[in-house]
C-alpha cells in the first residue's frame, strides 16, 4: 500500500536545491511515474553515500511532494535523513547539492558520505 504523506516532508530543502531539482525533472525528459529518490545505502569513505537521483516508487517508499514532484524515500532510511537540510551551491569552490545531517557522527572531507 502506498503511503502519501502531505506536507510533512522529513527532510528540508533550500530554495535553490528545489529550483535545480526542478531544473534537472524538466530537462531530464522523465515519465509521470519518476520522481526524485532521497535515500542512502552502504558505501563511501565514511560508511554510508546519499543517494540523490530520478528513479520509479518501489515497494517500501513513502511518497511526499516537492511541488509537483514526487519525492521517493524507502522507509527504512528515514531514520538516517531525517530533519537533513538539502542545498544547492551554485560558488566556484563548491557546486552540487550539499547536505547537513544532524543525524551524521562524521562525515568525509567529499560531503557525500557520512557515518551514523
Amino acid at each position: 500500500m502506498e503511503t502519501i504523506i502531505e506536507n510533512k516532508i522529513p527532510i528540508t530543502f533550500t530554495a535553490s536545491a528545489v529550483e535545480e531539482i526542478k531544473n534537472l525533472f524538466r530537462n531530464g525528459n522523465y515519465s509521470t511515474n519518476f520522481g526524485l529518490r532521497i535515500g542512502v545505502e552502504g558505501g563511501g569513505c565514511a560508511g554510508f553515500s546519499y543517494i540523490l537521483d530520478f528513479d520509479v516508487k518501489k515497494e517500501n517508499d513513502d511518497v511526499y511532494y516537492i511541488g509537483e514532484i514526487p519525492l521517493y524515500i524507502d522507509n527504512t532510511q528515514i531514520m538516517y535523513l531525517f530533519n537533513c537540510n538539502i542545498d544547492f551551491k551554485t560558488g566556484l569552490d563548491n557546486r552540487g547539492f550539499v547536505y547537513n545531517n544532524p543525524n551524521a557522527a562524521t562525515t568525509c572531507g567529499c560531503g557525500t558520505s557520512f557515518s551514523a
